[in-house]
């Protein structure tokens, strides 16, 4: 996996330590993500639900294992205060309402949460994220939020065939990026089908699951 990191990171002249991985645990075991973590190629997990997320952390650390949690799926208001307590990191911010419940709880904690945006890049009505055309207002009035720390932008591309397809919403995505966070921040894109596109295109951030676990 880290191989083909570092060649998609060759053929576009980056240097492959800037690439994060996110190892996205939502449907492997436990032993499988604790062998992976006690490997040491990979510190960094991901999970789209709370309660299982609280409950596969509790469960790796009991056995000694440690990493960086990212909340990655969409997170109700409802479930703040339990996403504060798993995660260090919401990767998927995608409402108003959500990042002032957000730091109000991190306000009785006397924390501050890193936060990625999600930028949608398809008309799926069931997939969550913030229109390009709305991104800079509503940066604008999350990074308001002296609590949240608004550190880049999050994007899941379309399923498209061939996954070379994939390419120019990528592309684009950058281009937005770029446009958002002059001055650099945190680009997350790409996963176990098309990461390696997302790493030629300029991700620094890229998760992935099924390709890591089967």
């Amino acid at each position: 996996m880290l191989t083909r990191i570092e060649r998609a990171a060759g053929r576009a002249g980056r240097d492959p330590a800037e690439v994060e991985l996110v190892a996205v645990t939502k449907k492997a075991r436990p032993e499988a993500v604790l062998e992976l973590l006690g490997s040491g190629l990979v510190s960094h997990v991901g999970e789209n639900r709370v309660q299982d997320a609280a409950a596969k952390r509790k469960a790796l650390e009991e056995r000694g294992s440690k990493a960086v949690w990212h909340m990655l799926g969409h997170l109700q208001r409802n479930k703040s205060r339990q996403a504060l307590e798993t995660f260090e990191t919401v990767d998927s911010l995608d409402s108003l309402p959500l990042a002032e419940r957000l730091d109000g709880d991190l306000a009785e904690t006397g924390k501050t949460l890193p936060v990625l945006v999600q930028v949608k890049l398809t008309e799926r009505e069931t997939q969550s994220g913030l229109a390009p055309e709305a991104l800079g207002e509503f940066l604008e009035k999350a990074r308001k939020y002296e609590r949240l720390k608004v550190r880049g932008l999050m994007a899941i591309a379309p399923n498209l065939d061939p996954v070379e397809a994939v390419r120019p919403h990528f592309r684009r995505m950058r281009e937005i990026f770029e446009r958002n966070f002059p001055e650099g921040g945190t680009l997350s894109m790409g996963m176990s089908r098309d990461f390696e596109i997302a790493v030629e295109e300029g991700a620094n951030m890229v998760r992935v699951g099924s390709a890591l676990f089967n």
